[in-house]
């Protein structure tokens, strides 16, 4: 058993040695505090499935003008693979936080409702009550979620103590910087979808988004490398309106990955990867450090390289133009509204037309939107449950974000308390940066929202992400007087 321990000040920059937890004994499981956890999330997870299925049901209602049986068993589905989760979490995670999971398979659950919502739109009225469970977007993305669920799942039960990462820092670092860049030197044929070069495709079935499992990858090498470097760092060699500024010779770090976004920025013609890969960064390096500066820093390097992306559109074009054309589209959709700007245009058009309550769901016209099964579904979705809808969506994205950022501080460990603020913050970027594009807060990106949109890549890597926040959360919350590993 490992008592606990806080290292010295002196040690903070080292990552200490990653001590293998001892496997739970059936006392610790049983531990009466760990006991009302699970029970909350049990509760809170029934309450979110039976949500879902009423969802469904509205949605039967609204389309078929009655509701069948048949709306009970995407939710029964989603119900049986999430308590899986759950009993798993009983077993290795027992402490962790019991607000993620609910929140999280409500979100997912969501999805893979509109999903076949919209799987209906598509059918012939005739041919709508026969649409089988598995059928279309909605029944692909209810067997991603079991794969993703499986995953989340797996790395619970295989990964016991988080620090266990830092000892593969770096091969997870360089093989992150592979999954990025690698869409960008494959042929457009397999690894660009609609302009931007984000995908590996194999054949016309299947298709991975290297990108987000990068994301992941690059987080934890982003925290073990700021964990041993940030008293170096946090050395400041001028004072600038009250605030210290770092030596330059210290912006290597900042630079280099201000230049692979550029390159995915250009090369992949992605702006929302770019800004989601500097962004994790330069917070992960703020927290670390806590100077502001390197926050102003990273917005002047980012916006000044992204101002520079759009001029150089105008004038030499190549790998620049398609930044230069989602610029125009974002500064004025309705110039070309049956063109180039018809994604936004209708995106903006489902918005306004959902109003504050929505139209209810399955009786709106989200088909309207092209690709609202994954770019666009939340313009989609805000058609049929309106701006409180919406609102109430983004509350769920805030909960999630909130209880990793509590992770994140409760941990005792710099490791995980860096590991945990990048998983959280990157989630919530994610979310901002494809809302901020189908709302015109900024230009169009090819981001997904997270267990909403359609794709197994997404929601296999996010899965994992909140797999991570539950390692963490739980051995913030272990307390030691159970007899299990308090980190």
């Amino acid at each position: 058993m490992t008592t606990p321990h806080t290292a010295p000040p002196a040690a903070a920059a080292a990552v200490p040695e990653t001590p293998v937890a001892a496997k739970p004994s059936l006392s610790f499981r049983l531990d009466p505090a760990a006991r009302k956890v699970r029970r909350t999330e049990l509760w809170l997870l029934l309450l979110g499935m039976a949500m879902v299925a009423g969802y469904l049901a509205a949605v039967e209602a609204n389309m078929l003008d009655t509701v069948t049986m048949d709306f009970w068993y995407p939710a029964g589905v989603l119900t049986a693979v999430f308590l899986g989760l759950h009993v798993v979490i009983r077993l290795r995670a027992p402490f962790a936080d019991p607000v993620l999971i609910p929140v999280v398979a409500l979100l997912n659950g969501f999805g893979v409702a509109f999903l076949r919502r919209l799987d209906l739109g598509r059918a012939d009225a005739d041919a709508r009550p026969d649409l089988a469970i598995f059928a279309g977007d909605g029944g692909k993305q209810l067997l991603w979620t079991l794969i993703a669920v499986t995953g989340a799942a797996a790395l619970l039960w295989v990964v016991r103590d988080h620090r266990e990462i830092s000892k593969f820092a770096w091969t997870l670092g360089f093989g992150g910087i592979i999954l990025v860049l690698l869409p960008a030197v494959l042929p457009g044929s397999v690894s660009e979808v609609n302009g931007a070069k984000l995908w590996i495709r194999f054949g016309s079935f299947f298709a991975i988004q290297p990108g987000e499992f990068a994301k992941l990858m690059l987080l934890a090498f982003f925290a073990y490398y700021l964990v041993r470097k940030r008293e170096v760092l946090a050395l400041a060699s001028r004072r600038v309106l009250g605030i210290d500024f770092p030596r330059g010779r210290d912006l290597g770090p900042v630079i280099v990955v201000w230049a692979m976004s550029l390159l995915v920025l250009v090369f992949e013609k992605d702006l929302g990867t770019s800004l989601l890969y500097f962004g994790m960064f330069v917070v992960t390096l703020y927290v670390a450090t806590e100077r502001v500066s390197w926050l102003i820093i990273g917005l002047i390097l980012f916006f000044g390289g992204a101002v520079l992306a759009y001029v150089l559109a105008g004038i030499v074009g190549g790998p620049f133009t398609n930044f230069g054309q989602r610029v125009d589209i974002w500064l004025d959709p309705f110039a070309e509204p049956y063109d180039r700007g018809y994604q936004l245009v209708q995106s903006l058009l489902g918005l306004g037309t959902g109003g504050l309550f929505g139209t209810g769901p399955g009786a709106g016209s989200p088909l309207e939107v092209p690709e609202v099964r994954n770019d666009f579904i939340f313009a989609g979705m805000g058609e049929e449950i309106g701006l409180f809808g919406l609102t109430a969506l983004l509350a769920l994205y805030l909960l999630v974000v909130s209880r990793g950022l509590r992770a994140a501080l409760a941990v005792r460990d710099s490791f995980g308390k860096l590991l945990a603020g990048g998983l959280a913050f990157t989630l919530g970027l994610q979310v901002f940066v494809i809302i901020g594009g189908i709302s015109k807060l900024i230009p169009l990106t090819g981001q997904t929202t997270p267990f909403l949109s359609a794709g197994g890549s997404s929601l296999v890597a996010n899965w994992l992400l909140v797999a991570l926040l539950l390692r963490i959360s739980d051995a913030a919350r272990t307390p030691a007087s159970t007899g299990g590993v308090r980190r």
